[in-house]
């Protein structure tokens, strides 16, 4: 059983609907792939090839819209897809993960750590816990998702740009300022699981 390809680079229209065109695309990258790699997407199945455009979220779609509805929330990359200058996609991830356990865990749980007594809590009182748990989550994640995104747009810009100006700043200036800032990144306390 192939591994399903996913193609998250950007192809022109004509490729979109056509397995075979970007099963051939992918192939020509391939150039300095051992033969190994290029016998697993050689044999993968045209059905298994996926095209899907990589996405640029707007800080301020975060800052006014939802991130949470009901009892489903949105985390990982789907909350802060960021380009890679940072290295902070997986570890933000994590973040989330362990932000997500915490809220949930205080939401259905009685206040102080207890549980509920044996008591059956009723599907709307549990529905309403997991509602309160999310947007309790989605107030601690958004300004970091902003900050990440925002700070990872920007790093890419400077270091993808080609313009006199930029150049010259970022050779000169920003290269003393720029490490020390993305390594206060990483260092984030997303809290302790305690139950």
């Amino acid at each position: 059983m192939f591994p399903k390809i996913l193609l998250l680079h950007f192809v022109d229209e004509e490729l979109e609907d056509d397995p075979v065109k970007l099963k051939q695309f992918v192939m020509s990258k391939l150039e300095d792939i051992p033969n190994e790699m290029k016998s697993v997407v050689e044999k993968t199945q045209l059905d298994a090839i996926l095209l899907s455009p990589l996405k640029y979220r707007r800080p301020w779609e975060l800052l006014w819209g939802n991130i949470s509805k009901g009892n489903v929330c949105v985390a990982g990359d789907a909350l802060h897809p960021m380009t890679p200058e940072l290295g902070q996609g997986g570890c933000a991830a994590l973040e989330d993960g362990v932000v997500l356990a915490r809220c949930i865990a205080e939401a259905l749980l009685k206040p102080g750590g207890e549980e509920t007594n044996g008591k059956i809590v009723d599907e709307e009182e549990e529905y309403r816990r997991i509602e309160i748990g999310l947007k309790i989550f989605a107030q601690k994640r958004r300004w970091r998702s902003i900050d990440l995104i925002s700070t990872a747009y920007m790093v890419g810009y400077i270091q993808q740009n080609n313009g006199t100006i930029i150049n010259f700043l970022r050779d000169n200036f920003l290269s003393r300022f720029l490490p020390g800032m993305l390594l206060r990144k990483g260092d984030f306390d997303c809290g302790k699981l305690k139950y």
